[in-house]
């Protein structure tokens, strides 16, 4: 059995002074936060000092820099990464940690339909192709995730931008792990407006990011 003190949960944030008190005060007990500010301007930093999180800084744009900087700043053996806009319950998060005991990789399938109809016909379609394609398990492109922070450093995840949860899905599944796949809690983001599935013209830089990574 893990020890809470064992889990990290990284936060990439980008403007979400808003929606961060809420989900820091939703983090396990023992859990470390560490919130990954990716050029706020709202003060997204100074919020998740004061609500007891680590913070560190990410100059770099994208969603994957900012998830690869908290992963190398994270000091623990497993690390769950998931969104700061308070559309995700970090209370799901032990029930993802408790099943690295017969997985390498668990990510989560958010429920409900909450996002706009063109990011989940988009979420669908590339799911479907790593389930065609990588026999992965999935029907989400893992928007949280747990696994061992080592086993995550040793695959390379090269990706900086929007196809790193999907590169992640790749080469999980060229590297042969096991990779599983739980229900999670999904509700509308609590502030601000989502970068990607905000509006259709993200939706379809995200998506083009993500066939880069399948091609």
């Amino acid at each position: 059995m893990h020890l809470v003190s064992d889990v990290t949960v990284v936060l990439p944030c980008m403007n979400e002074a808003g929606s961060l008190p809420g989900v820091l005060a939703r983090i396990p007990t023992g859990y470390v936060a560490l919130v990954v500010d990716n050029n706020s301007t709202d003060g997204t930093a100074d919020v998740a000092k004061a609500h007891g999180a680590t913070v560190v800084h990410e100059s770099v744009p994208g969603y994957g820099s900012a998830v690869h900087a908290g992963v190398l700043a994270a000091t623990t053996d497993i690390v769950c990464v998931m969104d700061g806009d308070g559309s995700m319950d970090p209370q799901d998060l032990p029930a993802l940690v408790s099943a690295l005991e017969t997985a390498d990789l668990v990510v989560g399938r958010r429920q409900s339909g909450h996002s706009p109809l063109h990011a989940r016909l988009g979420n669908a379609v590339l799911s479907l192709r790593l389930r065609t394609k990588y026999s992965l398990p999935v029907h989400d492109l893992g928007a949280v995730r747990a696994t061992h922070r080592r086993t995550l450093l040793d695959l390379n995840v090269t990706d900086r931008r929007s196809g790193y949860p999907l590169q992640l899905l790749v080469l999980a599944s060229k590297a042969g792990l096991t990779v599983r796949e739980l229900d999670v809690t999904y509700n509308p983001r609590t502030a601000g407006k989502s970068k990607v599935s905000g509006s259709i013209k993200g939706t379809i830089v995200a998506t083009l990011d993500f066939w880069k990574v399948l091609s």
